[in-house]
């Protein structure tokens, strides 16, 4: 457990969000897709790490809502990860070298997607480490 392991619960549960459903789902599944991973609130949103932050909600997307997927606090433009993780569904908004986007508009788009987006997280935590 994590030192922070209650403070995305307490906060999670004071966020007013039109799409809480969505983002309890998400969460869910992320914290699901590998055993090594946690989560924290940085840049004022849930966010996941395992070595160091992946993954963290935007939580003012306009259309649904947006997983951002990164390699870090600090821009990594000679990353490879783009190369390296297979998005069959083509998921993933890339919005550079090393980051990208996958937005979910209600519970049904992350029922249908829920097993491609468990398996580009798995992916992506392989090139964080």
């Amino acid at each position: 457990m994590t030192p922070t392991a209650g403070v995305v619960p307490e906060f999670l549960a004071a966020l007013e969000h039109p799409h809480i459903a969505e983002i309890l789902a998400l969460r869910d599944i992320i914290l699901s897709a590998d055993a090594r991973i946690t989560e924290e609130i940085k840049w004022n949103a849930p966010s996941f790490r395992t070595s160091q932050h992946f993954a963290t909600f935007h939580l003012r997307a306009k259309d649904g809502v947006q997983v951002v997927l990164h390699l870090g606090a600090k821009p990594r433009p000679d990353a490879t990860v783009r190369d390296t993780v297979a998005d069959p569904m083509a998921l993933l908004q890339w919005r550079s070298a090393d980051r990208a986007t996958i937005t979910f508009r209600d519970l049904a788009d992350i029922a249908a997607k829920e097993s491609a987006f468990a398996s580009i997280i798995r992916q992506w935590i392989e090139s964080v480490e």
